[in-house]
């Protein structure tokens, strides 16, 4: 997996290429991340790089006491989103090296992460695409679920069936997307295309290999 940074969509909008092209385009604020911890072989079995994103006061009730204990006995602030990348290159990070949205360039490639937006509890017919019975002729059966298991042995619903309940909130990785700008003053990513989540989503932001 190659170094990348943490980040939050901040929404969509569009801009035009001097042909007159309209591109759909997707702002992201990236960064900046610190190096929390260097996990070696030795000490945890794998080579890693640990970042953390979006500091927080050390008296933040959403840290405990075991968070800030790990960033204490690394002389750090607090952060509040930690990720792990893994490299053989460890010798190149030291603890608070900085990474930001410099270490992308423009119309390079890259794969972002998200969460897709929560829909809540829904029924079969948006969860799965059921189709609906009939509205007229006295049915009863108009979005419901119908039958679920028979009523003889072994007279129950057996597991995994395709049922209502809590839709939303999954992980995607939309790969490919290229840069179409980038402000360094502001760490802002431009992103032609959209991404998973809502405005203010936490995404991952990894370069395409």
């Amino acid at each position: 997996m190659s170094l990348g940074i943490l980040g939050n969509k901040i929404g969509m909008t569009q801009v035009f290429t001097p042909k007159g092209e309209v591109i759909p385009v997707t702002i992201i604020k990236g960064g900046p991340c610190y190096v929390t911890q260097i996990k070696s072989k030795e000490n945890c079995g794998y080579n890693a790089i640990q970042l953390g994103y979006f500091e927080v006061s050390p008296n933040s009730k959403s840290l405990t006491k075991a968070e800030l204990g790990h960033f204490n006995k690394a002389s750090l602030s607090p952060y509040r989103y930690l990720k792990e990348y893994k490299s053989n290159e460890l010798s190149e990070y030291v603890l608070g090296q900085k990474f930001s949205v410099e270490m992308f360039e423009v119309g390079q490639k890259v794969n972002i992460t998200g969460f897709t937006i929560g829909k809540g509890f829904t029924g079969n017919i948006k969860r799965h695409g059921f189709h609906r019975g009939a509205m007229t002729h006295g049915s009863k059966h108009h979005r419901a679920q119908g039958s679920l298991g028979s009523g003889t042995t072994p007279g129950r619903v057996f597991p995994g069936k395709r049922m209502s309940g809590h839709s939303g909130v999954e992980k995607r990785t939309i790969s490919g997307l290229e840069i179409i700008d980038i402000d360094i003053n502001q760490n802002l990513l431009v992103i032609k295309g959209c991404i998973p989540g809502k405005s203010g989503n936490l995404v991952n932001i990894t370069v395409k290999n």
